[in-house]
């Protein structure tokens, strides 16, 4: 079997699922509020912490960084460790603010504006990384565990990889183009939904034919059901 590109997964993926336009945000600044939410919870969760914020006119920097801890933890409780991310949140509303906006954000290079957001409390490198490529439009690779668990099945290497030097197996292989980046990110999401689980689906999977795991699973089916046979 054969290995995959990446970029080759990438084609395969949005002929599958066709472009994903993601992050769902109506601001920048809402997409980045998000990705900060979006730790170790799901969207829909998210969602309503962002309508939320919506309700009471909470969602701009300025309300966060000035508001009352207690109260925007309340607003945000949906999406769960709420006082931990009113902290993250107002963290960075604060930073945000004194680096006035995005507009301000936008004028530092990719690497020292990686740091900068990595040193903010709360940030760490894949919420860093969102907030770059969906939010101030920098041509990065994000990796979350979608990304890891699709290509650690893939075989293109094995668990024990860190984030860094994931990020930098990608970046190698694919293109500096910012539309990609953002819509195959997007597209390994969508496809951790339908096939790659936890528990991978893999009937109608469209990577199926270059998938060792795929193709070991469906091996150890038929071997179970012929012993069953016999």
């Amino acid at each position: 079997m054969s290995l995959i590109t990446p970029l080759e997964v990438y084609k395969r993926l949005l002929t599958a699922y066709g472009p994903q336009h993601w992050w769902p945000a109506d601001t920048p600044f809402e997409m980045m509020v998000g990705a900060i939410l979006t730790q170790n919870t799901s969207w829909q969760n998210v969602e309503t912490a962002i309508t939320s914020l919506k309700m009471y006119h909470m969602l701009d920097c300025e309300t966060i960084a000035s508001s009352n801890l207690a109260q925007l933890g309340e607003v945000i409780r949906s999406s769960g460790s709420y006082m931990q991310k009113a902290r993250y949140l107002q963290q960075f509303s604060i930073f945000y603010y004194k680096e006035n906006r995005r507009a301000g954000l936008m004028k530092w290079p990719t690497s020292v504006l990686r740091k900068r957001l990595l040193g903010v409390h709360g940030i760490g490198p894949e919420t860093a990384d969102s907030i770059l490529l969906y939010g101030l439009d920098k041509p990065v690779f994000v990796v979350d565990t979608y990304t890891k668990r699709l290509f650690v099945r893939l075989e293109h290497f094995g668990p024990e990889l860190n984030y860094d030097s994931i990020q930098h197996y990608f970046l190698q292989r694919l293109p500096e183009s910012l539309p990609l980046l953002q819509e195959f990110h997007a597209l390994i999401v969508e496809h951790a939904k339908r096939f790659c689980r936890s528990k991978p689906q893999c009937d109608n999977c469209p990577l199926i034919e270059y998938c060792p795991t795929a193709m070991c699973s469906t091996m150890e089916i038929s071997r179970i059901h012929t012993s069953e046979i016999e």
